[in-house]
């Protein structure tokens, strides 16, 4: 039996989605499912082609960090450049702040002021007791003088026990003697010649007004009363006295005026020295060549309970009375200078010359002096360990100063007393605030009361004094 002939083999394949999918159709994937819509549009991946790890999926948060990471960059920056700028900027000059401007002495005081007038009472170093009435410019009358015997004591100074150079007397002095309507001094010679001290007295005690001229033309050395008259005001205006005008060198002529007040500033200045104290204090004095014998208007002087040692008084129908007056009181141990002024006081009714205005005055400051001498105390002000202020660093710290010794001032109850706060110490000249130092260091002064006579206490820190801190320095503003 014959084979059959060979014949061609036929192949079948098995239909699959590819062979099967209708033309166009897109090829299907690997795993056989059917890709997403947005799957089908996105580009083909070059990485993905070349890799078997697929790329990144990009979400929302990823653009978000690449927009945040370059500004927070910047801030970052910003910031450290603002903190070191905070940290290089110069710390504020510390200062010293007192905790109270003013202390007020327990108690009150009702001086017997007159109805009429103007009037103070000041202790030197303490400050003003009291005032009254208006603060306005007055004729001064002979008051004046206090002012003709500082300058030419000034401008020709003399030491205790000295009489200094000889003046001559001229003819106007001589003819300005023979004056009925002023106080002068009587029977003065042409070409005779006194002592500067002698002339002093002349012109305090019995209150000579050629005298007060004489003196004036003979202090410049030219002759002239109105020169001299330029220094009695420029001294005024160095001694804060700016209620005061002076025309003549006695106070006769009405256009001289001051007030109380500003007399006292005078007085005060012109008490220190010895020679014009030792004048002024003076009841009565006898000038050899001189007939009469010289007589102090100032009647106060002869009541030793009253221990008054000058100062001036004034009369005349522009002014009325007036008195500047120095006087003492011990209290404890010490013995302090009280000053006085009492001026435009006027008695009722008919008054040549003020006369009876000039008892007025002695009557009236009789009564105001003895009150004062009465209530002076000795008032304890701070005691040691007492807060009295602060040191500012100027950046909102604060560190407490403490007194570092108990400080009292004679005064009067009611008075207020001026309380100064500074720095430097008795060790050091420099009076600038340090920025460290040990708790307990001496870094300042408190004064109580004012002017050269005021008294102080030394001033210490309560706590250590430190610099500003870091976060302070940082945060801060100014």
């Amino acid at each position: 039996m014959h084979a059959a002939p060979d014949t061609p083999t036929a192949s079948f394949a098995v239909p699959t989605a590819a062979t099967t999918a209708a033309p166009g159709a897109s090829e299907p994937s690997p795993a056989g499912v059917e890709q997403d819509a947005a799957s089908a549009e996105s580009p083909s991946d070059p990485l993905a082609e070349q890799t078997s790890s697929p790329p990144p999926v990009e979400t929302p948060r990823r653009p978000l960090a690449r927009r945040i990471k370059a500004p927070a960059l910047v801030l970052l920056l910003l910031a450290g450049a603002l903190a070191g700028a905070q940290l290089l900027r110069p710390l504020p000059d510390p200062r010293l702040v007192a905790a109270e401007r003013t202390h007020t002495v327990e108690g009150q005081l009702a001086i017997p002021w007159p109805t009429q007038g103007q009037g103070a009472v000041r202790l030197p170093g303490s400050g003003t007791i009291s005032t009254f009435g208006a603060r306005k410019p007055v004729p001064t009358a002979s008051v004046a003088k206090i002012m003709t015997a500082y300058v030419v004591l000034r401008d020709h100074p003399l030491r205790k026990g000295e009489a200094g150079p000889t003046i001559t007397v001229d003819a106007k002095a001589v003819a300005e003697g023979r004056s009925q309507n002023e106080s002068r001094i009587q029977g003065l010679t042409e070409g005779s010649s006194y002592s500067q001290l002698d002339m002093l007295r002349m012109l305090m005690i019995p209150s000579g007004n050629n005298a007060a001229r004489l003196l004036a033309r003979w202090s410049t050395g030219s002759g002239s009363e109105a020169a001299f008259v330029q220094r009695m005001n420029a001294a005024a205006r160095e001694l804060g006295m700016t209620d005061t005008r002076y025309t003549d060198p006695s106070g006769l002529d009405a256009g001289t005026v001051s007030t109380a007040v500003d007399q006292l500033k005078l007085a005060e200045a012109a008490m220190k020295n010895d020679v014009f104290r030792s004048v002024v204090a003076l009841p009565d004095a006898e000038i050899k060549n001189l007939s009469q014998r010289l007589i102090n208007n100032n009647t106060l002087l002869n009541e030793p309970e009253l221990s008054i040692r000058g100062i001036k008084t004034g009369s005349s129908t522009p002014a009325g009375g007036a008195l500047v007056w120095a006087g003492y009181k011990t209290v404890g141990d010490e013995t302090p200078l009280i000053l006085g002024a009492l001026m435009d006081q006027r008695a009722d009714g008919p008054d040549p010359n003020a006369t009876r205005s000039l008892a007025l005055v002695l009557a009236n400051s009789k009564k105001v002096i003895g009150s004062v001498r009465s209530a002076l105390t000795s008032a304890t002000v701070v005691r040691k360990g007492d807060t009295v202020g602060y040191v500012d660093d100027g950046l909102g710290g604060r560190t407490p100063l403490v007194a570092g010794a108990e400080l009292g001032v004679v005064a009067v109850p009611g008075q207020s007393l001026r309380l100064t706060l500074s720095g430097g110490n008795r060790a050091k000249a420099s009076d600038a605030v340090p920025r460290t130092a040990a708790a307990g260091a001496e870094i300042g002064v408190l004064t109580v009361g004012e002017g050269s006579a005021a008294r102080s206490v030394p001033v210490e820190l309560g706590r250590e004094l430190t610099e500003p801190s870091l976060s302070t320095r940082l945060t801060r503003i100014l």
